[in-house]
């Protein structure tokens, strides 16, 4: 069983910043690519970034410029360092894991962010 813990999620004003944390424990082995997405209310997921075991990082348009996804594969963590934060980032995130091995997937619990004007 594994297990993704997210942390770092809040209420920010606009033009402030947080860090989203997500580690995974348990029975892993194996991780591929790691990202995030997020949801916003009345909206469908969409994918914010994701990065490759070899540390390569692909970003939505959203977000590029703004966000920084990185990971530490000794910890098995992956991390979302949100700058210049608007209302529209405004949504839950989901950290997610990829894994050779079923489910192949494991999703976090989401974490809300709130960006207020």
């Amino acid at each position: 069983q594994v297990q993704l813990v997210e942390s770092g999620g809040g209420l920010v004003q606009a033009g402030g910043s947080l860090r989203l944390s997500c580690a995974a424990s348990g029975s892993i082995f194996s991780i591929n690519a790691m990202g995030w997405y997020r949801q916003a209310p009345g909206k469908q997921r969409e994918l914010v970034a994701t990065i490759t075991s070899g540390s390569s990082a692909s970003y939505s348009y959203p977000v590029k410029g703004r966000f920084t996804i990185s990971r530490d594969n000794a910890k098995n963590a992956v991390y979302l360092q949100m700058n210049s934060l608007k209302p529209e980032d405004t949504a839950v995130y989901y950290c997610i894991c990829n894994v050779d091995v079923f489910p192949f997937e494991y999703w976090g619990q989401g974490t809300q962010v709130t960006v207020s004007s």
